[in-house]
């Protein structure tokens, strides 16, 4: 850390950061204890471990004699799940401020309990979400590569973790997860996502997938989709449904292309094609293709005239 010169006359600047704080605090009404609230670094070093127990000798660097791959498992995976158990407890702590019961002392371990029995599960979907990316991209020489390297595999690995701990009762912890796959990828999937089986994010950057969208088996997404909601809540009047039920659902099959922005509780059938760069507000028939019209190709003066335009030679 750079070191500020003692010299610098900081006293207003302290006064004004003082006065945001408590303008603040006064606002929320004080009902959270922020001390409390889950760490980021925290929750990002028991996902290094979790992941290292789920894929060892890919992402957990273990080298050692097959007898003793068990015993590394046991050590990362114990490490991962009393962190996490301690980051749901603060998230129970931050909470319990303003909630009208107490929270059971054995909530959090329990909930970590259920958590572990999901994990084998969670392997097995992963396992398929490299074997649907393997088959839906011919540039991956392995699969041991896809796992390693593509982006859209570290975020439904993220996701897969963050949505079971998102359904058992941890939702900051659940969300935590999800920002830490954003951050390294950039890929925006939120924990209560629901997606299937064999899914594939090719390339991935700028792809966005809100709370409530569902997602059915064998789909496909490529760079910058983004599964939607129509508004943000508080700007329009919605019914509870619309609360409930704002994304999109996406049936087995589906392939959207790059740019496709689909917004609002509409239904993509199945087997359906979405194009690149489509805005879509209305449900889509199974089987169907979407498009944008074709671009045209320009020649002889219309081509030499956008040439010299695109070039600041044309008045």
């Amino acid at each position: 850390m750079m070191h500020v010169p003692d010299t610098l006359d900081l006293a207003s600047t302290i006064a004004e950061l003082g006065a945001a704080r408590t303008a603040w605090r006064h606002d929320a009404d004080g009902r959270h204890t922020v001390a409390r609230f889950p760490s980021r670094d925290a929750v990002s070093t028991a996902m290094d471990d979790l992941v290292a127990a789920l894929f060892p000798g890919r992402l957990g660097a273990f080298a050692g004699p097959a007898d003793l791959e068990d015993a590394f498992v046991e050590a990362r995976l114990r490490a991962a799940l009393a962190e996490f158990r301690r980051q749901i407890e603060r998230e129970f702590g931050y909470w319990q401020e303003e909630a009208v019961l107490a929270f059971d002392a054995s909530q959090a371990a329990m909930i970590v309990d259920l958590f572990a029995a999901e994990l084998g599960p969670i392997r097995e979907l992963v396992d398929d979400d490299v074997r649907a990316a393997f088959l839906g991209d011919p540039a991956a020489r392995s699969a041991d590569e896809i796992l390693v390297c593509y982006p859209g595999i570290t975020a439904i690995l993220y996701h897969r973790i963050a949505h079971a701990l998102y359904g058992l009762g941890a939702p900051i912890v659940a969300r935590i997860v999800s920002e830490l796959a954003n951050g390294r990828t950039g890929i925006d999937i939120h924990p209560g996502a629901t997606i299937g089986r064999r899914f594939f994010i090719d390339h991935g950057t700028g792809v966005v997938i809100g709370e409530t969208a569902i997602i059915g088996d064998r789909v496909q997404l490529y760079q910058h989709v983004t599964l939607g909601a129509r508004s943000p809540l508080g700007v329009t009047d919605i019914s509870p449904r619309e609360r409930l039920a704002r994304h999109p659902i996406v049936e087995d099959d589906v392939v959207i292309y790059a740019g496709a922005t689909i917004l609002g509780r509409v239904t993509i059938g199945q087997g359906a094609t979405i194009g690149g760069n489509v805005w879509l507000l209305e449900d889509v028939p199974a089987g169907s293709v979407v498009a944008q019209p074709t671009a045209v190709i320009l020649a002889g003066e219309a081509a030499d005239h956008l040439h010299e335009t695109l070039r600041g030679r044309t008045a």
